[in-house]
């Protein structure tokens, strides 16, 4: 990846993009197990970064993930917002004066989703964005260990993020709105799930489309 954030604004449009286009769906999703707020709470914080992409720009990786952080816990109603901010916020301090390639990224990945396992009390198998995240983050790890190709360890994390998503269609939630269902959750994707996959695969393309921001 860039050392520089340049490619900030690019990934935040990428994220917005994926999601709009998505919209209907996720909100389907969410209507039918969740509190139905999903979608629009993540797209207000979505436009909030947008707000901020020239600030962001200007920083170095850790000082960039803290704003989004911070950001994202106060623009983000719901668990997400917490969630997402407990994420960057970790990412933050784990790539304090690192560069930004991918050893570093798997490492500040994985801290992130390590922190939001604790903040959200939560873990693989529970019927939430952790079911993708986690893969994710293992993905990167190997990737990492193994010196992977950008291409080949972006296949791998598109595969394990539509894997994990798909998962949770026959999870029995344990948190959240959804958990008071029981077995009527059975059968339909987690909300959060599917925004994570679909938003970690639009900012992963941006990758392959423009090897100058890797």
């Amino acid at each position: 990846m860039s050392a520089s954030t340049n490619p900030i604004r690019t990934y935040i449009r990428a994220a917005d993009a994926v999601i709009r286009e998505h919209a209907e769906e996720v909100a389907a999703l969410d209507q039918a197990i969740g509190d139905g707020d999903h979608v629009a709470n993540l797209q207000r914080g979505l436009a909030a970064l947008e707000s901020l992409a020239e600030q962001l720009e200007r920083m170095d990786w850790s000082a960039a993930f803290q704003k989004i952080g911070m950001s994202l816990m106060s623009s983000v109603g719901g668990a997400s917002g917490s969630l997402y901010g407990t994420f960057f916020l970790a990412m933050s301090k784990a790539m304090k004066d690192k560069a930004m390639n991918l050893p570093n990224l798997a490492e500040a990945f994985g801290q992130g989703v390590e922190a939001m396992k604790q903040r959200g009390k939560a873990d693989l198998g529970e019927k939430t964005m952790l079911d993708v995240l986690i893969p994710v983050a293992n993905a990167l790890q190997q990737a990492a260990r193994e010196s992977s190709g950008v291409p080949q360890a972006v296949e791998t994390i598109n595969r394990l993020a539509a894997e994990g998503c798909e998962s949770t269609r026959n999870m029995i939630a344990t948190k959240g709105r959804a958990s008071f269902l029981g077995d009527r959750a059975r059968g339909h994707i987690d909300a959060g799930a599917r925004t994570s996959q679909l938003m970690i695969g639009a900012i992963a393309a941006v990758h392959v489309k423009n090897p100058s921001t890797v």
